[in-house]
């Protein structure tokens, strides 16, 4: 779960000096009850940062869907009793935390299981195309997916703005010599320098804006070689829901997609107050 100290920025941005419309218009000390439920299929994601929040400020949670579980319409998520200012306060920010979450999740989860079909060795990653990083690559843990890196402190990824500065092969041994705990991979657009890559030692190889032949290709070049053992293949960009499954089905072992946190949709969640409690 994200911590709750780095949820509660959303709700300084949200109320930076108080819900003024429920201070106004609701009675100190008002109790309800209320639900958060789904409003579409898919699979819900959030629920422990909702639940943090909403227990941070005092009102009582019980939950009836957990993260990564599938819902229907209809379906009650969590139920909650309280103080009326607090929920109401929460509300937004739970549900914008929530929705997005779940349609991230329902998302990565749809593909996950398209690209399983096809190859089971082959993992979905997300990519670093996103703001809200902490949140998106929780959902899409959630979903089934990998987070691929979380910042750019995790993992060296040598990228072509990278090799506009340094060659290939010195940005490798660079890389090489400046730690020995962390992964490197390399970000290539060719045949010619996904061999490169490898001869000097890359441990995955970025196989960028290359087709499926292409692909393909470049592998068969590695095998060739006896390169192949030595790497893991990683292919992004161009990848769609739509073609996703031609990818799949190639010698390679990650998918990583920016679709996943720059263009999903968000996942409609409400919440709705039951009654006044005396």
């Amino acid at each position: 779960m994200i911590h709750v100290s780095y949820l509660l920025r959303f709700i300084e941005e949200d109320a930076p000096f108080g819900d003024v419309t429920s201070e106004a218009v609701i009675p100190e000390g008002t109790k309800a009850r209320a639900v958060i439920i789904a409003k579409q299929n898919g699979i819900i994601a959030g629920v422990e940062e909702a639940k943090a929040l909403f227990e941070h400020f005092g009102v009582k949670v019980s939950v009836r869907k957990r993260d990564g579980e599938e819902v229907r319409r209809g379906d009650v998520i969590l139920e909650l009793e309280g103080d009326a200012r607090a929920i109401l306060l929460v509300e937004r920010t739970a549900l914008n935390i929530m929705g997005r979450m779940s349609g991230i999740a329902t998302e990565v989860r749809r593909l996950v299981e398209k690209v399983k079909a096809v190859n089971p060795k082959v993992r979905v990653a997300g990519t670093r195309k996103s703001l809200l990083r902490l949140i998106d690559k929780r959902a899409i843990l959630i979903g089934g997916g990998e987070p691929h890196r979380f910042s750019l402190s995790d993992a060296i990824l040598i990228k072509d703005n990278h090799l506009v500065l340094v060659p290939l092969e010195e940005a490798i041994r660079r890389a090489k010599e400046f730690s020995v705990y962390k992964v490197v991979e390399v970000e290539v657009e060719s045949l010619e320098d996904a061999l490169r890559a490898v001869r000097a030692g890359a441990d995955v190889v970025m196989l960028d804006n290359m087709m499926p032949e292409e692909i393909a290709e470049t592998i068969e070049a590695l095998k060739r070689e006896g390169l192949r053992d030595r790497v893991k293949i990683e292919v992004s960009g161009g990848i769609t829901p739509e073609n996703i499954e031609e990818y799949a089905m190639l010698d390679i072992d990650v998918i990583s997609l920016g679709y996943l946190t720059h263009s999903v949709k968000n996942f409609d969640v409400s919440l709705e107050i039951l009654s006044k409690l005396e």
